[in-house]
């Protein structure tokens, strides 16, 4: 039976005010790339949710589990479309690449079937957008935002901790 931490899907602990400093592009296109970029909390939230989906019949708990973690993505969206929003940034569903914006497409993710290679590469999603935010930490200098993404970072790594526990199972 899968019963990771109590059924809890993100750290007991409250997210900080959403409560950017001051409008900066630089920081809001930073925000926008976790809203809308290929690793994004986007990208999390469709391929978590057809995890749920595919898998639900064969595998319940984990489906139910990736369908928590997925409402989970919901909040780190918002709170990074909140964020770009007070920055400055018109915080639709996109990223800047090469001076250009790019709208989200769930073709930036992968869609493997079998359950071990469907875990694994959720699992190396979390640990992709930890390194990401971890990057934005040693370059944001407002404090607000590096609270929200501390805190996001938290969620992650209980993620990868399900998601490790998950492939253990198997």
């Amino acid at each position: 039976m899968f019963e990771t931490h109590s059924g809890r899907y993100h750290v007991d602990l409250p997210y900080p005010p959403v409560e950017a400093g001051a409008k900066n592009p630089v920081y809001a296109n930073a925000m926008l790339s976790n809203v809308g970029g290929s690793n994004s909390e986007m990208s999390a939230v469709s391929l978590y949710f057809y995890n749920h989906l595919i898998i639900e019949a064969q595998y319940g708990e984990f489906s139910d589990a990736f369908e928590q973690i997925s409402i989970i993505e919901m909040r780190h969206l918002e709170i990074f479309g909140k964020l770009a929003l007070q920055l400055g940034a018109d915080p639709r569903l996109w990223a800047k690449q090469n001076n250009r914006r790019v709208y989200w497409t769930p073709a930036y993710n992968r869609y493997p079937r079998e359950i071990r290679a469907l875990i694994g590469n959720s699992l190396e999603a979390e640990k992709s957008a930890i390194r990401k935010y971890n990057k934005q930490i040693e370059c944001v200098l407002d404090a607000n935002i590096v609270e929200n993404l501390k805190r996001i970072i938290l969620d992650e790594q209980l993620h990868v901790e399900i998601f490790e526990e998950m492939l253990s199972l198997l």
